[in-house]
């Protein structure tokens, strides 16, 4: 096992990228794994078990999300391993070979999908936002109504993981539903954070994955509307009416039940907590440092993200001191921060290179701390000046 002896004390923010798993959640998974064999598809008493176990996280998950499952031709869930497998199944299956709509902010699983599609010929048309970071209605409704070819399929994020804007989702989905063309949502980043109604949200289909809101990685789900029955990606199976076949991973549904319940149970005062923190650590810098950027603050976002532009610093010089220094955060989506390219979200959104090259991201969770907070300000402000300083002394 590796060692997790830090030299440092480690303050978490980068609760975007994942979450922490709630304890509650670790504990009725455990009991999960000790009660023995779990194979829902089984006839004998453990199969029948496990099957109940998963009929009951489906029952309870349904409550949470806004969305009743049971009724004959009405909406269900089909479990996958995450947010990646769920987009990919909903680009993939739904609306056949017609043109598709993504808009240029979307997340790499949608994106890197989206031009294999392409290459493979199917027309792909990219969708503008505006220098917040939110879609841009009246090009949408122009890619809907004034092309030759209805699409057949329109997907968008409905909060976007790098700036935390919300999207209006509402009125996406009324522009959808008078062309007639079905919408997919990739909630990853919403449910969990904010109040949904899956049933009211107007979509044919929505990702989302469990370790965003504090429960498993390795677990995601398809929402389907009534109707709805995409083309799948895996064979070999008749498990989930052969959409996504494949033994349900047991556990890992109970733990996203469990996690999705507690946030939904949770939400009134976490959502308020955990938004204080966020705007607390936003102004505590704002106050050292006026010339900072804060992208999307017009717009309304999730309420523990905020992306900063660090004017004269570099980001990735950045993310390397703020690690030493404890403080864990990103340069960008986790899915690129690897190979560190420049920020696809922030170029879409036309902001200016040096805000491109010098912007971080923070997300608090309901288990981060006002005293965490405040040292991070303390830790951030003192690497951003020695960084600042040393790029204008360079520059010299």
């Amino acid at each position: 096992v590796p060692s997790t002896d830090y030299r440092v004390p480690r303050i978490y923010l980068d609760n975007n990228a994942t979450t922490s798993l709630d304890p509650r959640v670790a504990e009725t998974m455990l009991s999960c794994f000790q009660a023995g064999p779990a194979n829902p598809s089984s006839q004998h008493q453990f199969g029948q078990r496990a099957r109940a176990w998963i009929d009951d996280a489906v029952d309870r998950m349904g409550t949470a999300l806004g969305t009743q499952f049971g009724r004959p031709g009405g909406p269900r869930l089909v479990f996958t391993s995450g947010g990646t497998e769920s987009n990919n199944l909903a680009l993939r299956g739904i609306g056949g070979n017609g043109p598709l709509v993504v808009s240029t902010i979307e997340h790499s699983s949608i994106l890197a999908t989206a031009r294999v599609l392409e290459r493979q010929g199917r027309e792909v048309r990219w969708l503008q936002v505006d220098q917040q970071g939110e879609i841009d209605l009246k090009h949408l409704e122009h890619l809907l109504l004034a092309t030759a070819e209805r699409p057949s399929l329109v997907s968008v994020m409905s909060a976007n993981n790098e700036t935390g804007v919300v999207q209006p989702v509402d009125r996406i989905a009324a522009l959808c539903k008078s062309a007639g063309v079905p919408l997919h949502l990739d909630a990853t980043q919403t449910i969990g954070k904010l109040p949904c109604s899956l049933d009211q949200w107007g979509a044919a289909a929505v990702s989302f994955t469990a370790h965003k809101f504090h429960g498993p990685t390795g677990i995601g789900a398809l929402w389907l509307n009534s109707g709805q029955r995409p083309a799948p990606l895996l064979f070999g199976g008749e498990q989930q009416l052969e959409t996504r076949p494949g033994t349900e991973p047991v556990p890992l549904i109970v733990g996203m039940s469990l996690a999705l319940s507690l946030a939904a149970d949770e939400a009134s005062s976490s959502q308020d907590r955990v938004r204080h923190l966020r705007d607390r650590l936003e102004s505590g810098l704002l106050e050292r440092f006026p010339e900072l950027v804060v992208q999307g603050v017009t717009k309304t976002r999730l309420p523990g993200t905020t992306c900063i532009s660090f004017l004269g610093a570099d980001r990735q010089a950045m993310l390397m001191a703020l690690d030493l220094a404890g403080i864990c955060c990103s340069s960008g989506s986790a899915c690129s921060s690897g190979s560190s390219p420049p920020s696809h979200v922030l170029s879409a959104m036309q902001r200016p290179e040096e805000e491109i090259r010098s912007t971080m991201r923070f997300a608090v969770s309901k288990f981060s701390t006002m005293e965490e907070v405040d040292l991070s300000i303390d830790a951030i402000s003192s690497v951003y000046s020695r960084l600042r300083r040393k790029i204008s002394v360079d520059k010299s």
